[in-house]
């Protein structure tokens, strides 16, 4: 009787199980020492029985333990036909037909081997009493209490089981989660700050190194040490950028702003995102681009989370000193005045406000419960290096 893995508490079933019909056996034996075909029919229930034990084929709901099961039932009749104690065999015979049949075929097979038990009995003559037709009946009925028992708790652990792997599972993509957000985060910062010390001091060196050249005479020796000094400062301020390029997100990686908010919008799941640019594009420093795309993951995790929306838009405009994004959506909507810091780090209004404050801009929400959500932030373009000088 093969099946799938068991745990000890089904082995010890099965143990039992054997143990029991086999004393069984043994008793129907030992009471019919004398009588032959008691014997043989003991020793042929006993080796089918055997038999099907020792064959992987027997398999819970299969045609191989369906056969078994009809031919150690069958052997039982004989046996029931000889003996009146084979009556008390049926017991470990209902275990059987409630394991290997499917449950709208093995209650009646309890039935009926109940039924065969009390013929038997009425057959042989024996005295009839009260148990003669509660024994049986009882027996199967507890039979069938133990096996749908342990069928509901078997099922019951292996919703658990599952469950726990998957709450395992879960624990694991998080981590792996918060490692890459922690990872992100960390490039940005380290992005931010390469831009806006070392890259900006290294932009002003060549400035002012442009502008002592200018004021040195042409056949000034201190001009050729300037020269070096201008072009050793512009190969280290292009070093600088491509760092800083090397610690873009991946969206702006191989994209513009506007491609990756194209490529945020087509992605998000949920409501339908439209995306739209006004104004005439520039380039942006790579952490206004790092900023905007941040805001704009937030702002549409939150729709998607919270938002219940059926569609949002989201629109990126170039003005001549500023910068603006803004996203809409038509969702539930909220009250602004009771928002709440973010317990993620990431997704709340607060830490987009700290990261328009950051580079010098603002972060503004319009809201209202069932009117949907605005949030706008702007961010003032920073001073090219030719209107500087």
């Amino acid at each position: 009787m093969a099946s799938h893995p068991h745990t000890p508490v089904s082995r010890l079933l099965r143990l039992c199980l054997h143990a029991l019909l086999a004393g069984l056996l043994a008793l129907v034996a030992a009471r019919s020492t004398e009588d032959a075909e008691v014997l043989v029919a003991v020793g042929a229930m006993a080796a089918v029985y055997a038999a099907g034990v020792l064959t992987p084929a027997v398999r819970p709901r299969t045609r191989a333990g369906a056969a078994w099961l009809g031919a150690l039932c069958a052997v039982w009749l004989v046996l029931l036909a000889v003996s009146p104690d084979a009556l008390w065999v049926a017991f470990p015979l209902y275990f059987l037909q409630l394991h290997l049949l499917p449950q709208r075929w093995g209650l009646p097979a309890v039935a009926a081997t109940a039924g065969a038990a009390i013929v038997s009995f009425l057959f042989h003559g024996e005295q009839v009493t009260p148990g003669t037709f509660i024994g049986p009946p009882l027996g199967a009925a507890v039979a069938v209490a133990t096996v749908l028992g342990y069928d509901a708790l078997y099922r019951e652990s292996e919703r658990r089981r599952e469950l726990i792997e998957e709450l395992v599972s879960t624990r694991a993509e998080l981590a792996e989660a918060e490692r890459a957000a922690g990872t992100l985060a960390e490039r940005e910062r380290l992005a931010r700050e390469i831009h806006d010390t070392l890259a900006q001091g290294l932009s002003s060196i060549q400035l002012l190194l442009r502008a002592a050249e200018r004021a040195l005479a042409p056949d000034d020796p201190a001009r050729t040490h300037v020269e070096q000094a201008r072009a050793a400062a512009q190969d280290n301020l292009a070093e600088a950028r491509r760092f800083v390029r090397a610690l873009t997100p991946p969206g702006l990686e191989r994209a513009s702003l506007p491609g990756a908010l194209e490529r945020l919008c087509a992605s998000t799941p949920g409501p339908a995102v439209q995306f739209g640019v006004s104004g005439t594009p520039v380039e942006l420093p790579t952490p206004y681009e790092v900023a905007l795309l941040r805001i704009a993951q937030s702002a549409l995790a939150n729709t998607v989370q919270h938002a219940a929306a059926g569609r949002a838009e989201i629109t990126l405009s170039f003005m001549d000193t500023s910068v603006a994004l803004d996203v809409v959506d038509d969702g539930k909507g909220f009250d602004p005045g009771r928002e709440r810091p973010s317990g993620t780090g990431g997704f709340g209004l607060p830490a987009m406000r700290s990261r328009a404050r950051s580079l010098g801009g603002t972060l503004s929400v319009e809201s209202a419960p069932g009117q949907g959500t605005a949030v706008a932030i702007t961010l003032p373009l920073p001073v090219r290096e030719g209107s500087a000088r």
